[in-house]
């Protein structure tokens, strides 16, 4: 009763070892590897940034099944189409839409956007090198520890008062334009969005040796004032970091571990736009000593999400992963436009040029689930690209069989906590699930979960609705 060939089967995913990854068992990424995969040796000092599920050319999962003579998923794909779904398949010209990752970080990922299909085009004609294809890229974090990072423009109230609070930051952007912000009123969204948008620029091409001036000199000014809570004992690693000049290309130091408890301590205390916004200043200068992404704390919105919330990062959304563990899931490509607190390629002119300069608390850029109606176990949240979406399902302790539904379209399933025997009329066996196991599933196949753990079951599943 088992179909030929097998339309869902296990994978093999591929792993990102880039340096802002948390290390060793400590990522959430190495641990889902350990538990997935008994044989896979966690090596204790090296990165486990990011899992890749999915059939991207730079991270083809392998397919584990040997009744199955392609390797790679995107080899199966490609020789069958058709198990992407009628719909997907046409409109993503035979290509799995979506690549699912989980991410594990330690140290802040650079301040970046994505293009949008336009201006995606645009970058991939003129500089190939750095934008290797001409989609746009829609992302989605959901996560799976506290989270943190920035996401999109503060209000300018925020903005505002961090510009009066901060005299290196006013020094960097001028007086001139800091004004223009703080007399652009409400009534006048055009004008706001304009005025945001020469500060930043101004900010963000400000001179490099002004720049890691005015750096040292506030985070000095911070360390002396004790941060917005820190004990004298930390601050000492920060500053040492501060005189250091080749910031953009250095690898970071590690943050110091005082540091980064304070840091969460008075991130507790709710204390966002406390005078200069200093623990968090300093845990970056910490990991990116003289970077400019260091300022861009006084513009973008801190974003703290608890395990299950989620944020959708559009097209032009500035924002900037800082520490935690999550699933997400994009459009399929690997566009970046990137201005800070990152070593690599730097194009500060594409993005201020192309942000979205709409000024929005920092409540509004939690994406809600929605429960679904036919099933109280599987929470949707559904973007408003037509890319991807993600299910998170909760099996309470109670179930003992469940029914991982049919949808129209090529889903990957990722089990988080949890054991259960998998079985489908689409697989060549049946399919032992636990905490780390990846399944592809083909369009409109289901999976009968027959569950063996006392605590039900946590799972994240990627797929397209059309």
């Amino acid at each position: 009763h088992y179909g030929f060939p097998p339309a869902v089967f296990p994978l093999s995913c591929a792993v990102q070892s880039y340096s802002w990854g948390k290390v060793g068992l400590e990522s959430e990424v190495a641990k889902l590897l350990a538990s997935g995969d008994p044989l896979v040796q966690i090596q204790p000092d090296q990165p486990y940034a990011e899992l890749w599920m999915g059939a991207h050319p730079r991270g083809d999962a392998i397919i584990r099944d040997n009744r199955i003579p392609q390797k790679t998923l995107g080899q199966w794909i490609a020789d069958n189409p058709a198990c992407l779904g009628a719909k997907v398949k046409d409109t993503f010209h035979g290509c799995l839409p979506f690549l699912f990752k989980v991410l594990s970080v330690n140290t802040a990922l650079s301040i970046q956007a994505h293009p949008n299909k336009e201006l995606a085009a645009k970058l991939h004609a003129q500089f190939p090198e750095h934008y290797p294809d001409a989609n746009h890229k829609p992302e989605m974090a959901i996560a799976l520890t506290p989270f943190e990072g920035l996401c999109g423009f503060r209000p300018v109230e925020e903005i505002v008062s961090f510009l009066q609070a901060v005299p290196e930051l006013r020094a960097l952007i001028g007086e001139v334009a800091a004004e223009q912000l703080e007399r652009s009123g409400s009534d006048d969204p055009r004008g706001v969005s304009a005025a945001l948008r020469v500060c930043f620029t101004r900010l963000m091409k400000s001179e490099k040796k002004f720049f890691v001036d005015q750096l040292n000199m506030l985070v000095k000014r911070i360390t002396q004032e004790g941060g917005s809570s820190l004990s004298t004992a930390a601050p000492q690693n920060a500053f040492e970091g501060a005189v250091f000049r080749g910031g953009d290309r250095a690898p970071p130091p590690a943050p110091s571990p005082v540091l980064r408890l304070v840091s969460a301590h008075a991130v507790a205390e709710g204390k966002d736009t406390s005078g200069s916004n200093g623990d968090l200043l300093l845990r970056l200068h910490s990991q990116y000593p003289g970077d400019i992404g260091c300022f861009a704390i006084y513009f973008l919105n801190l974003v703290r999400l608890e395990p299950g919330e989620a944020m959708f990062l559009g097209a032009n959304e500035p924002h900037a992963y800082l520490q935690g563990d999550c699933v997400e899931c994009m459009a399929c490509s690997d566009n970046t436009v990137r201005a800070g607190l990152t070593p690599k390629f730097i194009d500060v002119l594409t993005l201020c040029e192309m942000l979205n300069y709409t000024p929005a608390p920092s409540s509004s850029k939690i994406f809600p689930a929605a429960q679904s109606q036919l099933d109280p176990s599987v929470y949707l949240y559904d973007p408003p690209v037509p890319d991807f979406a993600i299910m998170r399902i909760e099996i309470p302790p109670s179930i003992k069989l469940y029914l991982v539904s049919a949808v129209d379209s090529a889903s990957i399933l990722l089990v988080i906590q949890g054991t259960a025997v998998g079985t489908s009329t689409a697989a060549a066996s049946e399919m032992t699930l636990r905490r780390g196991s990846v399944l592809f599933i083909s369009a409109n196949e289901s999976i009968s979960l027959h569950l063996s753990s006392p605590d039900g079951m946590l799972l994240f599943r990627a797929c397209c609705l059309l």
